[in-house]
C-alpha cells in the first residue's frame, strides 16, 4: 500500500510527497463532503501558495479538497507539513441560493445552473417532476437533500471524487470480509439528534392538525418535542413533511463495522459483507495510516432512509 499526498499550488505547480507520518481520510453518506488530517515530512515547501490537496491510494484519488489549515514546521534540519482539509464538495455548503421557489428543477439544473465550482461533478439526473422552495439563508447543499427526498425519498451522498450523487450505485462493488481477515467488529448507536414528537403548523399557523410521534424514540425513553412552521417543501402532502424530519432525525442511529489492514478500493454505496451484514451498502468509510501500516474501517447504518 502506497500513501501518497500532493499539493497543488495556484500556479498549477504540484508537488508530491510520500513521507506521510500518519494520515486519517473519512467518508460519510451524510456528509457533503470528505475529510483529510494528515501529517509529511517535506523539504523545504512553502505552504503560502497551496491551494489544494490531494490523497492517492495505491495510485487511486480519494481525497482532492481545499485547505482548511497547512502548517510547516522546521526543527533540526527537517520540516513536517499538517494538513487539514475537506473535499471540493464542502463549497455546496457555504453557497446560498437566491430564496423562492423553484419549479421543475431537475438535479443536473440545480448543479449546473447557480454557481460553477470547481472539480465538483454530480450524478446525471434531469427528472423535472417536483419543485423546491427555497428558504432564506440556506444553501445549495441543504436543497440537494430536498430535492433528493422529493425525488427518490432518499439522501444525496458524495461518491468518489467530489461526485454528488441522489441515487444508490446501480452497478456496486462488492466486498466479503471474514473473521479471519478483519482486526476488529462492532456496532454503535447514537441517539443525540432523535426527536419523539413533532408538530408542524399548518397554512395559518395553528398547530394540531399535523402531529407525529416516533414510537422507536419513545420506546428508548426520550421525550423531545420539535415545533416548526409549515414547511413548503411539502404543500402538495404536508404529512410527508413529518415523516421526512423524523427520517432525518434518526440518520445514523445504528452502525455495524469492521476493520482490517489495508484498503481495497471501496467507496460509500458500494456493498459490503461481514458477520450479520449480508451485502449492505456502505456508509461510512475511514482510512487511517501510519508508520504501522494502514487500516480501513467500513460501516453500514440501519436508519429509515431506503438503501436498495
Amino acid at each position: 500500500m502506497t500513501a501518497v499526498i500532493a499539493f497543488t499550488f495556484a500556479d498549477g505547480t504540484v508537488v508530491r510527497e510520500d513521507r506521510l507520518l500518519n494520515f486519517t481520510f473519512r467518508k460519510d453518506i451524510y456528509l457533503a463532503y470528505t475529510t483529510l488530517y494528515a501529517s509529511a515530512a517535506v523539504d523545504g515547501l512553502d505552504p503560502s501558495g497551496i491551494t489544494e490537496v490531494s490523497l492517492f491510494l495505491d495510485g487511486l484519488m480519494v481525497h482532492h479538497g481545499l485547505i482548511d489549515s497547512l502548517t510547516v514546521t522546521s526543527s533540526g534540519g527537517g520540516s513536517i507539513a499538517a494538513v487539514s482539509s475537506r473535499s471540493f464538495t464542502s463549497l455546496l455548503c457555504q453557497n446560498q441560493l437566491e430564496p423562492g421557489v423553484k419549479f421543475g428543477i431537475s438535479i443536473n439544473a440545480l448543479m449546473d445552473s447557480f454557481y460553477p465550482l470547481p472539480y465538483v461533478t454530480h450524478e446525471d439526473n434531469s427528472d423535472t417532476s417536483s419543485y423546491i422552495n427555497v428558504e432564506k439563508n440556506t444553501t445549495m447543499w441543504e436543497n440537494i437533500v430536498n430535492l433528493t427526498y422529493k425525488l427518490t425519498g432518499g439522501h444525496p451522498f458524495i461518491r468518489s471524487t467530489n461526485c454528488v450523487r441522489v441515487t444508490q450505485v446501480p452497478d456496486p462493488q462488492s466486498f466479503s470480509y471474514s473473521p479471519a481477515q478483519l482486526l476488529t467488529t462492532g456496532s454503535a448507536i447514537s441517539g443525540k439528534r432523535l426527536v419523539s414528537h413533532f408538530h408542524m403548523a399548518d397554512i395559518s399557523g395553528e398547530y394540531g392538525h399535523f402531529d407525529y410521534e416516533d414510537t422507536d424514540v419513545t420506546t428508548a425513553k426520550i421525550v423531545r418535542h420539535k415545533y416548526f412552521d409549515l414547511d413548503m417543501q411539502f404543500l402538495r402532502e404536508p404529512s410527508d413533511a413529518l415523516l421526512y424530519h423524523d427520517q432525518v432525525a434518526f440518520r445514523g442511529r445504528r452502525q455495524l463495522f469492521c476493520s482490517y489492514s489495508g484498503y481495497n478500493g471501496e467507496d460509500l454505496s458500494d456493498l459490503v459483507t461481514f458477520g450479520s451484514v449480508q451485502s449492505q451498502r456502505i456508509c461510512t468509510l475511514t482510512v487511517r495510516g501510519s508508520s504501522a501500516g494502514v487500516i480501513t474501517e467500513v460501516g453500514v447504518y440501519h436508519d429509515k432512509f431506503p438503501r436498495q
